[in-house]
C-alpha cells in the first residue's frame, strides 16, 4: 500500500497498467516497442512519479510480461475475465490492488503528465471515478477508480456489457474538464496512444522535439 504524497493529499493509492498482449491492432505487443530509447511501457512506468513502487500490471492469460529493472514492487497479474477487453483489465487491477483508490493508465501512453495525473488524485477523495472529458470525449484509460466500482463493473462483465462508459451511471463520477486539463497538458498529449505504425512514427517525432 502507498501512500501518495509530495503535494498531494495522503491516500491509500496505487497504479495500474493494461498491458493487454492480444497485440490486436499493430500486430505485435506494442508495449516493447521503442520510442526514442525506452519502451512504451518503460515510458509509461517512468512517469508514474510517487506510485512508482505500487504498480500493477495487468495483461492477457500467458502474456510474456517483459523484465523490468528498478520497480521492486511491481506486481503482474492476469486477467480474471478473460477476453473482457479493458473493463476487464481494470476489475481485475481493482481487485488485486491494496489500494482503495488506483490510477489507471495503458501501456501504449508515452507522453502521461505527472501534474495532471497528481491533479486527478488529489480530486479523488470522495468520488468513486475521477475521468478527464473532452468535449464529448472521455478517457476511462487515464483515470482514478476507486474500489466502490468494483461491485458495479462485476454486474457489468456478468452481463457481457464491456462499455466502459456503462459504468458511469453506476457510480459518483467527477470529471476532469477541458480547462482543467490544459493549466497541465495545453496539448492534451496525455491522451496519445500507439495503435498504428504511423502513431509510432508520431511519438517518435514528438520525442526528438522535444
Amino acid at each position: 500500500m502507498s501512500q501518495a504524497k509530495n503535494g498531494l493529499c495522503t491516500l491509500n493509492i496505487g497504479c495500474i497498467v493494461l498491458v493487454g498482449g492480444k497485440c490486436c491492432r499493430l500486430g505485435r505487443d506494442k508495449a516493447l516497442e521503442v520510442v526514442g530509447d525506452r519502451s512504451l511501457l518503460e515510458r509509461v512506468l517512468s512517469s508514474l512519479g510517487p506510485l512508482e513502487s505500487n504498480i500493477i500490471l495487468v495483461a492477457a492469460k500467458n502474456y510474456h510480461f517483459p523484465q523490468l529493472n528498478g520497480y521492486p514492487g511491481l506486481r503482474k497479474v492476469t486477467d480474471t475475465y478473460p477476453d473482457k477487453g479493458p473493463l476487464g483489465g481494470i476489475y481485475t487491477g481493482l481487485a488485486t490492488s491494496s489500494s482503495f483508490y488506483n490510477l489507471i493508465v495503458a501501456c501504449d501512453m508515452p507522453f502521461l503528465n505527472w501534474a495532471l495525473l497528481g491533479y486527478m488524485i488529489e480530486l479523488s477523495s470522495g468520488y468513486d471515478l475521477v475521468v478527464p472529458r473532452l468535449g464529448s470525449l472521455v478517457e476511462p484509460l487515464h483515470a482514478v477508480y476507486s474500489k466502490c466500482c468494483l461491485a458495479p463493473m462485476e454486474s457489468l462483465l456478468k452481463q457481457g456489457e464491456l462499455n466502459i462508459s456503462n459504468l458511469f451511471n453506476l457510480v459518483k463520477v467527477r470529471y476532469v474538464e477541458a480547462d482543467e486539463i490544459d493549466r497541465f497538458d495545453p496539448n492534451h498529449l496525455s491522451f496519445f496512444n500507439v495503435n498504428t505504425e504511423a502513431d509510432l512514427e508520431t511519438a517518435e517525432g514528438l520525442v526528438k522535439g522535444s
